[in-house]
């Protein structure tokens, strides 16, 4: 006995299609500054038996109605729930170390915060890439910049961070050239987003930058590991 055939027609998925759907839907459409302390918590693969805290620089409420907490990681201010390797860190939650809760979810007050703000703030969308939002720096991440592979790096302090309508999100740096006034506040003219003018950007926290500026050999050995697998040595950078 032969199959019926079905009345539909079979059509093709275009599988990069939904992808792109999919991430569209993770877009981030309004950030929210972190300033009560709260922190990210992660494991090791190498210390399973430990969990390491990250302060949240803030929370980003995406497309798909979700709130996530972000950190400056590797090379992007992150979603915490997308940290999952294990050599350099697995999520595990968030944490209030002043009550040492830990929790999933975003907490509720900040959801209703940046539900409100995004109704508020209700853009409409255009075929040009926009400009949403400025966050200052409040936990004096650094960046390593890097252009050519035979140019010195750059450890530059970040000032701030633009949220832009395709859902980017770019570190301000400051050209030193361009400097007038002091302190540097995030819409001043010598700020630049750091991928318009590096090829390569690395965030590292305040503690980090200062080993690596005071050439902390443990910290140049992970380093050119890190950024540079197969290499032992990185050079110097410079500020």
């Amino acid at each position: 006995m032969g199959i019926p055939q079905s009345p539909r027609s079979a059509r093709v998925i275009d599988l990069e299609a939904m992808r792109q759907r999919q991430l569209a839907r993770r877009r981030l459409v309004r950030l929210s500054p972190e300033l009560d302390n709260l922190e990210m918590v992660y494991r090791l693969a190498s210390d399973a038996d430990t969990l390491y805290g990250m302060p949240l620089l803030a929370w980003g409420l995406q497309e798909d109605g979700e709130v996530v907490g972000l950190v400056p990681w590797m090379e992007a201010l992150t979603p915490c729930h997308r940290l999952d390797d294990a050599e350099h860190g697995h999520f595990i939650g968030y944490r209030d170390p002043e009550t040492e809760e830990l929790f999933e979810e975003a907490p509720e007050h900040k959801v209703l915060e940046l539900e409100h703000a995004a109704a508020y703030f209700d853009y409409e969308e255009t075929d040009e890439t926009t400009l949403i939002q400025q966050l200052p720096e409040t936990q004096g991440t650094h960046a390593l910049c890097m252009d050519e592979s035979d140019a010195p790096w750059q450890l530059k302090q970040v000032f701030g961070w633009r949220l832009y309508s395709d859902g980017t999100v770019e570190a301000l740096l400051a050209d030193e050239r361009l400097i007038e006034t002091t302190p540097i506040l995030p819409g001043d003219p010598c700020l630049y987003p750091g991928h318009s003018r590096h090829r390569v950007v690395y965030f590292f926290q305040r503690q980090i930058a200062n080993r690596i500026r005071h050439e902390d050999p443990t910290t140049l050995e992970a380093l050119a590991l890190m950024v540079m697998p197969g290499s032992g040595d990185v050079d110097t950078p410079s500020d």
